[in-house]
């Protein structure tokens, strides 16, 4: 029985160790993909954005910071978007409509991309709405941003700038 229990133990850590060794981190190169728009339906890769610095966003309709977040962020992306800045988003909403609704509501400049399977979102392990990740122009993350408040946006805008400066 012992044997039991400390094979059943041993192989819970083993899961555990091996989802957190392919977590994205701060440091480490961002996972890359390739998902659909989320109004244009055509596939976007975050390569494509190679060289510049990234606001990574995954959000979805049901959140309430996201509301507070995105105007902000469009404002950011069209104040730095010269610089070499881009706001990509990937929204997590299973029903295609509620995203879609809530961009009406609330219209940005930026890309919308759409994971409605989580897939990405797993990769990423994302635990909260929203959660952001800055990736280099080298594309490693660089920051990760966990929930938003309308005081964030001078943070983040210091740290995508200082990003920005360096070659």
């Amino acid at each position: 029985m012992k044997n039991k229990v400390f094979f059943t133990v041993m192989t819970v850590l083993v899961c555990i160790f091996s989802i957190n060794a392919h977590a994205a981190e701060v440091g480490q190169p961002a996972p890359q993909f390739t998902l659909p728009s989320l109004l244009q339906d055509k596939p976007t890769s975050l390569q494509q954005y190679s060289g510049k610095v990234i606001y990574l966003d995954f959000w979805a309709s049901w959140c309430a910071p996201c509301r507070t977040s995105f105007p902000l962020l469009n404002k950011l992306h069209q104040k730095l978007k010269a610089q070499g800045f881009e706001v990509v988003a990937v929204n997590l909403d299973e029903d295609k409509a509620k995203a879609e609704e809530f961009l009406k509501e609330i219209p940005v400049e930026f890309t919308i991309l759409r994971d409605a399977k989580g897939e990405w979102s797993d990769k990423f392990v994302v635990e909260s709405m929203p959660t952001s990740f800055i990736i280099d122009k080298q594309g490693v993350i660089q920051n990760i941003h966990k929930g938003f408040t309308s005081d964030d946006i001078n943070e983040l805008e210091h740290k995508i700038t200082e990003l920005l400066a360096k070659k």
